[in-house]
């Protein structure tokens, strides 16, 4: 089968579980829009290389979804490292936007539910990637414009699972949670749409 056919079954597929009384769809970045989570393992990787711990990336797909300095932390559990959790989220970033953020790939059919939906509902971007990353991210796949709000690390005071990101962008568009429906590719996201009394939809489970 071919990739086009392919995005084209899975964008129908998306687009009859997202029917519904909506006036607002609330969209992850990476995962979601962004097909480079490998890339985001990579920078995990070098960033606790330098310091001479080597993990493994798997851990990363465990915590997906969670703001860069709670995985952090998780890593230290596991590895009884001592990352100082900012330090490691500004070498991070550093990394990812100097090396990997230009490459960025769409996930083709949440990008193309996202251009058919736009100028129809609300659209916002709820992430917990620090904002210029994010930001450039949207560039990179020509959908920055479109996105009415964005919500990203540090914007609230908790984030993922913690449903106040997903209410501070629903607050921001003026829309009640539950017409808001939340597009996600992790657990930590689930179940923060869902302390926000949000629906939501796993897009790498269409």
């Amino acid at each position: 089968m071919s990739l086009n056919i392919e995005n084209g079954k899975a964008l129908q597929a998306l687009t009859a579980l997202s029917e519904g009384d909506y006036q607002a769809f609330l969209y992850d970045c990476d995962g979601t829009l962004a097909d480079n989570m490998g890339a985001h393992k990579l920078t995990y990787v070098a960033v606790a290389e330098r310091q001479g711990v080597t993990i493994d990336p798997a851990i990363i797909d465990e915590f997906a979804g969670l703001p860069i300095p709670a995985v952090v932390k998780e890593i230290n559990k596991r590895y009884s490292s001592r990352f100082d959790p900012l330090i490691f989220e500004a070498q991070k970033a550093e990394i990812f936007y100097s090396e990997y953020i230009e490459k960025t790939q769409p996930i083709k059919y949440v990008v193309d539910h996202l251009l058919a939906s736009a100028g129809k509902l609300r659209i916002g971007v709820v992430s917990g990637g620090a904002r210029k990353s994010v930001q450039r991210t949207l560039e990179v796949l020509g959908i920055a414009d479109l996105v009415e709000v964005l919500v990203c690390a540090g914007d609230t005071a908790k984030g993922k699972p913690y449903p106040d990101p997903f209410l501070k962008a629903a607050a921001l568009l003026g829309v009640a949670p539950d017409k808001c429906l939340v597009f996600e590719d992790g657990e930590p996201g689930v179940q923060a749409a869902e302390a926000a009394g949000m629906r939501w939809i796993r897009i790498d489970q269409v």
